[in-house]
């Protein structure tokens, strides 16, 4: 299974960060278990991600649906879009390394869902509803840090935005076969070597079910 890691992070060299710490732990046991094979990287806030606004994607539909000449930074921008969808549609195993910015992913994570999320690419419509089309084994693990718990039965568990729009825009709307996530959760409390030893242990249980 070919692997695609997406890192989502703004500071995403900075091994400081919970969530880039562990994507390189899941690169460590990655390694470890598929020698042979190297995953596919992409870091989000290094690289051009085409948004749904005036100039960019909304100006590329509106002239694609009236059949009009695209300028040459709109083709440039429709290049990168395509390339995106094409890349994530290649790739069974995703990884989506993301911080938690006020209660949800972070905005260019949103903006990279945006180029994928494409009508007869990775879901169709249908008379009952949308129908997924990435139906054939894929799935997502979600390496995400968050400062205060979201697990728990208390007032941030209604907070929990993230995984709801994580998990309904993967698993219900693209259809994938598993949407998990390893939750490195309290960081701005918790000890740094009890976050740690609970996540190792974590990422040991998912990646088993993972491939």
């Amino acid at each position: 299974m070919k692997t695609l890691i997406i890192n989502a992070h703004p500071d995403y060299t900075n091994k400081k960060h919970y969530s880039v710490l562990f994507q390189e732990k899941f690169l460590f046991n990655f390694k470890k278990r598929f020698p042979e094979e190297l995953p596919t990287i992409i870091n989000l806030y290094e690289d051009d991600i085409p948004r749904i606004e005036h100039g960019q994607l909304l100006s590329i539909w509106d002239k694609e649906e009236k059949n009009e000449e695209l300028n040459s930074e709109e083709k440039r921008l429709k290049e990168i879009s395509l390339n995106l969808l094409n890349q994530f549609k290649n790739h069974h195993r995703i990884v989506l390394t993301t911080p938690l910015h006020n209660f949800n992913v972070t905005s260019k994570t949103k903006d990279y869902i945006d180029n994928l999320l494409i009508a007869r690419e990775t879901f169709k419509y249908t008379e009952d509803g949308s129908v997924g089309l990435m139906t054939d084994d894929y799935k997502l693990l979600t390496i995400q840090a968050s400062g205060s718990i979201y697990t728990k039965e208390d007032r941030y568990k209604s907070l929990d935005i993230s995984s709801l729009y994580i998990k309904g825009i993967f698993e219900e709307i693209m259809g994938f076969s598993a949407v998990e996530f390893l939750r490195l959760e309290g960081t701005a409390f918790l000890p740094e070597d009890l976050i740690i030893s609970n996540g190792e242990k974590e990422l040991s249980r998912l990646m088993d079910s993972f491939y």
